[in-house]
């Protein structure tokens, strides 16, 4: 009865072994599928950098006034370097078309700059754009807004969502100026408000890191500040609007000043 016992509880134990060690073995190869799995699956989320962070590779400017500092682009106007027209620095890695931009910027309170996209170069002046731009400047009185350089001008204040439609006598020579008035587009609906702007422009820090994320797809234009939407145009323009072009960022003529961008990232939609 006792060697019984013995064997019996022998054979118990080796079981119990038997038991244990296949799943211990299940355990570990499960974890290890886990393991692979989480590894396999991509942190990207289509965001890729455009600016290096040390060089000025693939941007193009005049380095009068733009440079690389501290992991940002720096873009200055000193007393000795006043610009008698805007000039920017472009982006040379393509003409986006539909896109997400994200970037930080700091600037000046004497600052004015602003970032350009579907944009053309222009052939008589070096390094100027024409073209939508999400306005930024140091006092914060644009900043978010859409403003079209060397074109239509405003086209949305801070605070409006905007249909443009295409003017009246739009193919007559000189219509294009003749349809801006105080320096904003006349040919515009705002249809709803995103904000007061004053209460917008209290979200916006001066003289500190702001972000900016636009959003351009189609017709539709958005700018955010920190992750605020700031304006939001559908530019049903066919004559005057644009689909794609040049990238860039500005520094504008007035007095001296100095803006930043940084961690510049684009994912093409």
């Amino acid at each position: 009865m006792k060697m019984n016992l013995k064997r019996f509880l022998g054979v118990l134990s080796v079981i119990f072994l038997v038991l244990i060690s296949g799943y211990s073995c299940k355990q570990k190869k499960e974890t290890e599928t886990t393991k692979k799995a989480a590894v396999s699956i991509p942190e990207n989320d289509g965001f890729e950098k455009i600016f290096d962070g040390k060089t000025l590779t693939n941007w193009k400017g005049d380095t009068t006034y733009w440079r690389v500092e501290n992991g940002a682009i720096v873009g200055e106007v000193t007393p000795e370097t006043l610009l008698k027209t805007n000039t920017f620095l472009i982006w040379e890695g393509g003409k986006p078309e539909d896109f997400e931009l994200k970037l930080d910027f700091k600037i000046a309170v004497s600052g004015n700059s602003g970032v350009n996209y579907r944009s053309e170069l222009l052939d008589t002046i070096p390094f100027a754009l024409r073209g939508y731009q999400a306005d930024i400047d140091g006092k914060n009185s644009y900043t978010g807004q859409n403003y079209e350089e060397r074109k239509r001008a405003t086209l949305a204040y801070r605070g409006e969502k905007v249909i443009i439609n295409t003017q009246d006598n739009a193919d007559k020579p000189g219509s294009l100026r003749a349809n801006v008035a105080k320096n904003c587009w006349q040919s515009r609906e705002v249809v709803s408000s995103l904000g007061e702007s004053d209460a917008l422009k209290a979200k916006i820090k001066s003289e500190d890191w702001n972000s900016l994320h636009l959003i351009i797809k189609g017709n539709s234009l958005k700018h955010y500040v920190n992750g605020i939407l700031m304006s939001e145009v559908t530019d049903m323009d066919t004559i005057n609007r644009k689909l794609g072009g040049y990238l860039g960022l500005q520094v504008h003529v007035g007095p001296p000043m100095k803006v930043a961008y940084k961690n510049i990232e684009m994912k093409q939609l």
